[in-house]
This record gives structure tokens, C-alpha cells and sequence, in this order.
């Protein structure tokens, strides 16, 4: 769907905002406008099929059969079963239009919620839960499914029929009509009651699907599992979830019932509305009033009832209509969530990129309320050259690590590739020209050439078995019963902490990024381990300029430069040697490793 069919603008207010929000809807269903209109086209004509049928019945009733005329009466017979077969083949085409219409849309709103999130920034996963974030995907758009598949076409079908049926009536007998359409307003009156309602209860229940949805994601997951069971505390996540979910079926209860005893009150006074016409005219004939043929009674009943199910139904459409605005609403705060790494109108393209990586007075906040995080930063890392920063913890070495890939941008100041700030550059660019390799590894549920092929797809086998060796993992994947085609498990989690790291460091070699950025990727490793997952990395900065977050600054010794962060600020630099001579911070931190090392 073009990205101009919905309304990318942030628009707040938009959930109450109820007429611009329906506007909004119609938009999702403009590119499709053609197959809609061959849908009204179509509704039109079964709407018109459907009223002639009374009308046959009544000259059958007054006039074909009284007066013994076989052959009109074979044609009346004749049209009302062709009606009935007409009706029902415009029927079977109308659904299969409106729903492949509904489906698309549907689609059209998944890749629009999707790829809004794909956009954001970091900042906006660290504070949004990963449940909430899928139940907006799969509830609520699919929520809405009876929506955008039925309802609007149910809308436009039973609006037709209900003004044919009553312009019909009128035709027969005004004063019947009269009777019959007295209450009309009171339906309509009670189902926007009915509606209001329903839409306050849908926007409480999807939130608490939201809120199921994040523990089942969290409590549910490897992680979570390990966690819940070592802590003994499997029992009372189940209690948790067992309230939420408590909490839930009173929503569910409360959203079904909500009105159905109004609901129910139309249906029946609708349903007695043909006893009212039969006496309503059997009075008015015994008291001397005008004369209504038996056709014409029969006719109008038969209307009548054609009436009752589009009426009943446009009602209920309505009360849906109004709860889907509530999931709407929803999804349209994630399609307005403004946007904080935008690609500038004309990008600057890199074909040959050196890697020359600077912080120019870079200052760095998550908010306005908030602190800052970095400030008046100053560092030139020159091309192929290995910049370490270490410092304690909360010092802002990992926020400072992520402006070069604009996993954030900076609030102040700025961050240069190759002399070029990095937000001017577009994204192809950056995504060449940076890669990350990070202390939490993330591997797909998928083989391992799959995940080793998310960093270049048309990789040939050649090249994944030259990356793994790089590595150091190939041997070990080598030897596995599937090799290259071994599924990691969720999270990789039939693999060791080095193995994930090796086969992520793989994946980056594949990739071959001319900039480095390796965040605390050791640290959660032992010695041994660490040793090898570091001779894998050695051969990944060669010739690369290197960004290493260090936790252990046996790492780091060698770096051409080494910085020390103090609550966001550049408290020393140097190379080891010219910081150990210092005598500062970096010195105090190197006695503090040197006193954690095993002895052994």
C-alpha cells in the first residue's frame, strides 16, 4: 500500500477525534475504491431483486390465481425462484470481493504497523514491552478482521436494502408504512447507546490482552522459563497470569452483553411488527376504512420481514462499527508515533567508505526530562585505528557506541563517517559502513546458515564457511549432525555463550562492516572462553576501525586509543601505557581487574 493511503502525520487526539478517525478509515479502503464499486454495483442489484419479489406475490395473490391465469402465474412462479437464484449468486460474489477488499486492508495495516516499528529508534524497545508491542500486530488488527472484511459492505448492503424495502412499502401503502417505521428512531437511538458502550469495554479488553500478552511473551520464553524455575516462583507466574486472565473474562462477559437485553427488546418488537399490520388493517377495514387487498397485506408482511433482518443488522453494525473505532484507534497511536531516525530528504551515498569515525561536542538525553547521558564529547577514532572506552557503569559507554550506527542521534553536537555527519548519510550507507556486535547475542529460531545469511542473503556457501572460520566456529559446526543446516533453537539457546558469539561475529564478517563497534562482547564470558571468542574478534577489527566497550581491560590493551567516560564526560585518554603512567582512573580500574583475575 503507498505509504500517502495512511496518514503518517502524528496527529494527537486522533482516538477521540472520531469523525477524523472514520475519514481516516476510508482512506485504508481508497486503493481498492474500483472493487468497491463493482461491490455496490452488485448490492444494488440484489437489493432490487429482492423488492420485486413481494410484488410478484401480491399479483399472484390478487390477480393470477383468483382469476385462473395459468400461464401468468408460471411467470410470477418463474421470477420469484430466478430471484432467489439471482439473490444468491450476487450474494456469493459480493463476499468474495468485500473479503479479498477487508484482507487486504488487513495487510496493508500489518506492513504499515510493521514497518512503523522498524523505524523507531532504540530507545523506543527499551521502554516498550515486546508483548504489547506483538498484541497491537495480531489483536488488534486482527480484531478487526469482521470489520474491514463484512462490516462495510454489510453497512452498505443492508443501508440499500432498508431504503428499497421502505421506498417499496411506501408504493403499496403509506399509512402501513407509517405504522411500521413509528419506532424506528428509538432503535436507532438505542443501538448508539449500545455502541458507546461496547467501545469503552473494547479499548479495557484489549489492553489486558496487551498486558497477557507480554507476560505469556516474557514468563514464556527460554529465559523466562530458566528464571521461573530456578526462583520457584513457576507457581505464582501461573497465579499471576490466572488473574489477568479472571480479569479478562469479565471484560469478555461484560463486551458480549453489553445491551443485549435493548438488543433484544428491538428484535421483538420487529418480529411482532406482522401481527401489527394484519390487525392494524383488520381494524381499519371493520371500521370502515380503506380497503387493502389481500396481496397487498401479504405483500407488505412480506417486506416487512425483509426489512426486519437488514434493520436488525444495520443496528448491530452499528454497535460493531463503534467498538472496532476503539481498536483502530490503538493501532493509528503506533502508525503516529513520531519518528526520531529519519532518513534526510537527500541523502548523502557513500560508494568507498575509509571509516573514519569523530564525536564533535556530542551530547546525548533520552528525554527533557531526563539528564544528560553524554556531554561535550570530543574523539577522532582515524580510519582503521581501534578506540577502547571503558569507564564504570551508567558512564554512558554504550549510548556513546550506538550514535555511530544512529541506533540514537545525538542531542547536541554530532557524529562523523568519513568527515560526513552521520545523519545526512542514508541508511544503505550506514548499514554497510557499521556493525555491531553486542554482549546479548540475538540468533533467529532458524538454521545457522539462515542466521549467518541475515547479514548478506545471496552469500554463497563458500563464504559462510570462510566467515565461521574466521571465527573459530566452523570446526564446531562442522561437526554437527545437521552442520550449516542445524536449527539454534529459540534465542540460539542449544549453543554455548562463546559459540552464539563466534557465530554472531561470523555474521558480521559476513557483512564486513569497514567500522567495528563491539559492545562489552566478552564480558559475560569465562577466561577460557573469552580467549577464544577474542582471537575471533582480533581477526574480525583487522584492518577495521574498531569502537570496543570494554568491561575487561585485558582486551583492550593494545587499542591505539583508550578513553575513560566519568558520568558522561571524557575524564582520560591515551594508550595503556600513557594511562597506567597517569595514575588515574584507568589505573585504578586496571588494579581492580588485576585483583578479580583467578590466580589459578
Amino acid at each position: 500500500m503507498p505509504r500517502d493511503e495512511i496518514n503518517w502525520t502524528p496527529s494527537p487526539g486522533t482516538s477521540t477525534d472520531q469523525p477524523r478517525q472514520v475519514r481516516r478509515i476510508l482512506k485504508l479502503f481508497k486503493p481498492y475504491r474500483a472493487r468497491l464499486a463493482v461491490v455496490g454495483l452488485l448490492v444494488g442489484a440484489a437489493s432490487l431483486v429482492t423488492v420485486a419479489t413481494p410484488f410478484l406475490l401480491k399479483e399472484t395473490l390478487d390477480v393470477a390465481i383468483p382469476q385462473g391465469r395459468t400461464g401468468l402465474l408460471s411467470l410470477l412462479a418463474l421470477g420469484m425462484i430466478l430471484s432467489a437464484v439471482l439473490t444468491s449468486i450476487f450474494g456469493v460474489l459480493q463476499t468474495l470481493i468485500s473479503t479479498t477488499v477487508g484482507q487486504r486492508v488487513m495487510h496493508d495495516l500489518r506492513t504499515a504497523v510493521y514497518g512503523r516499528l522498524q523505524r523507531m529508534s532504540l530507545a523506543f524497545f527499551t521502554r516498550t514491552r515486546t508483548g504489547e508491542v506483538q498484541s497491537r500486530i495480531a489483536n488488534d488488527i486482527g480484531g478487526m478482521q469482521a470489520t474491514v472484511t463484512s462490516t462495510a459492505t454489510s453497512l452498505v448492503s443492508n443501508l440499500t436494502s432498508v431504503v428499497a424495502t421502505i421506498i417499496a412499502m411506501i408504493a403499496l401503502d403509506w399509512r402501513l408504512t407509517v405504522v411500521s417505521l413509528l419506532l424506528l428512531p428509538v432503535f436507532v437511538w438505542i443501538s448508539r447507546r449500545v455502541g458507546n458502550e461496547r467501545k469503552k469495554i473494547a479499548t479495557r479488553r484489549q489492553k489486558q490482552m496487551a498486558v497477557m500478552a507480554a507476560t505469556v511473551t516474557e514468563s514464556l520464553s527460554v529465559s523466562g522459563i530458566l528464571l521461573g524455575r530456578t526462583m520457584g516462583r513457576s507457581d505464582s507466574l501461573t497465579q499471576s497470569f490466572s488473574e489477568e486472565s479472571e480479569g479478562l473474562v469479565d471484560l469478555e462477559i461484560r463486551s458480549n452483553m453489553a445491551g443485549r437485553w435493548r438488543m433484544a427488546v428491538i428484535s421483538i418488537v420487529m418480529a411482532a411488527m406482522p401481527a401489527v399490520i394484519y390487525w392494524t388493517a383488520g381494524i381499519a377495514l371493520q371500521m370502515g376504512g380503506p380497503d387493502v387487498s389481500i396481496g397487498t397485506i401479504v405483500a407488505f408482511v412480506s417486506l416487512q420481514q425483509g426489512l426486519f433482518r437488514p434493520a436488525v443488522s444495520l443496528l448491530s453494525t452499528g454497535v460493531q462499527i463503534q467498538t472496532s473505532l476503539a481498536l483502530f484507534a490503538r493501532i493509528f497511536e503506533y502508525l503516529d508515533l513520531p519518528i526520531d531516525i529519519t532518513e534526510r530528504e537527500n541523502p548523502v551515498h557513500l560508494d568507498s567508505i575509509k571509516g573514519e569515525v569523530a564525536f564533535e561536542g556530542v551530547e546525548f538525553h533520552y528525554d527533557d526530562k531526563s539528564g544528560a547521558i553524554l556531554d561535550g564529547i570530543d574523539i577522532t577514532v582515524p580510519a582503521g585505528n581501534s578506540l577502547a572506552i571503558v569507564g564504570p557503569t551508567g558512564a554512558g559507554k554504550s549510548t556513546l557506541g550506538y550514535l555511530a550506527p544512529r541506533l540514537y542521534d545525538v542531542t547536541g553536537g554530532r557524529v562523523t563517517l568519513d568527515g560526513v555527519d552521520v545523519r545526512d548519510l542514508d541508511f544503505d550507507t550506514l548499514a554497510r559502513a557499521v556493525g555491531v556486535v553486542s554482549q546479548e547475542t540475538y540468533l533467529f529460531h532458524a538454521t545457522v546458515a539462515d542466521n549467518l545469511r541475515f547479514a548478506k542473503p545471496d552469500a554463497t556457501d563458500e563464504e559462510l564457511y570462510a566467515a565461521a572460520r574466521a571465527a573459530q566456529i566452523h570446526d564446531h559446526i562442522a561437526g554437527l549432525p545437521d552442520g550449516y543446516d542445524t536449527v539454534v533453537g529459540e534465542r540460539g539457546h542449544r549453543f554455548s555463550g562463546g559459540e552464539k558469539q563466534r557465530l554472531a561475529i561470523a555474521r558480521t564478517i559476513l557483512r564486513d562492516p569497514p567500522v567495528l563497534i563491539l559492545d562489552e562482547a566478552t564480558s559475560a564470558l569465562d577466561n577460557r572462553t573469552e580467549a577464544a571468542v577474542q582471537d575471533a574478534i582480533d581477526a574480525l577489527s583487522a584492518n577495521r576501525t574498531t569502537l570496543t566497550i570494554a568491561h575487561r581491560l585485558s582486551t583492550i590493551r593494545s587499542a591505539d586509543q583508550i578513553v575513560v567516560l566519568d558520568s558522561g564526560h571524557v575524564a582520560e585518554r591515551g594508550t595503556h601505557e600513557e594511562l597506567l603512567e597517569l595514575d588515574g582512573r584507568y589505573a585504578a580500574l586496571v588494579r581492580r581487574d588485576a585483583q578479580l583475575e583467578p590466580t589459578s
